[in-house]
């Protein structure tokens, strides 16, 4: 379980760091609900935090949430005591201090640009939280610091903000224009070449065929006439008659 909780905290911190600029040291905004909290179940926060979000922290807390703690009893003077160990951040309400949850509304603001997480365990406090983008929430559940998954507002923005970067500019746009046109222009030509008329392939050309009028001679009838045109030798005639007598004999 404890594994499983350090995973999911690594990817929460991941999303605030990529998408709405965090970095160490973390900045804690802590009221009186969590230091009580995390003093009935004997949790020391400045040991645990770091290990849990893996990295330097910064704790610091208000004169109003000090003053709001003090004022809710003697069995709060422990986590008041805890509070005013932290950074004490100023605040436009040092002659009237008010609500700890109000004092952290107004230090957020609408944007938190400081980039603060806030720990606390006031409902008020955490519904507030929830509507506005980029701001970690932690609290207690028994002894353990949880860190909320991120609100359907800080999804909401990151998803547009997803959508700007993806959407090309107006320098880009002109880009894309001209190399549409580019492509568009290199098409109507590739058509005009395909237009023009083909020569025909020399592989598929038919041999032409020959008259009909025109008769093959036969190779014996060529080596016939060829035997016919050879001279034979002339013999004299009285040689012949010699030839004649011998062979009466």
């Amino acid at each position: 379980m404890k594994i499983k909780r350090y995973k999911h905290a690594r990817r929460y911190l991941g999303f605030y760091k990529n998408l709405f600029n965090f970095q160490e040291p973390h900045l804690v905004l802590v009221d009186g609900t969590f230091t009580c909290m995390a003093l009935r179940h004997k949790t020391n926060i400045q040991e645990q935090l770091p290990k849990y979000l893996g990295g330097n922290i910064q704790l610091m807390t208000t004169k109003c949430a000090i003053v709001e703690t003090e004022s809710l009893g003697k069995e709060l003077f422990g986590a008041a005591a805890i509070l005013k160990r932290y950074k004490i951040l100023k605040c436009p309400h040092r002659e009237k201090p008010v609500p700890g949850a109000d004092c952290f509304t107004e230090l957020i603001g609408e944007e938190n640009k400081q980039h603060y997480y806030i720990a606390t365990q006031d409902p008020e406090l955490t519904e507030h939280v929830h509507t506005i983008p980029g701001i970690p929430l932690l609290y207690m559940n028994m002894n353990a610091i949880v860190l909320e998954k991120p609100s359907k507002a800080s999804n909401h923005f990151a998803e547009k903000l997803t959508k700007k970067k993806t959407k090309p500019s107006a320098v880009e746009k002109e880009t894309l224009k001209q190399l549409k046109g580019t492509e568009e222009k290199s098409k109507v030509e590739r058509q005009k070449k395909r237009r023009r008329p083909k020569e025909p392939n020399p592989l598929s050309v038919k041999r032409k065929k020959k008259n009909k009028s025109v008769q093959e001679t036969p190779k014996g009838a060529e080596t016939a006439g060829r035997r016919k045109r050879r001279n034979r030798s002339k013999v004299a005639k009285h040689i012949r008659e010699q030839m004649r007598t011998s062979d009466e004999r």
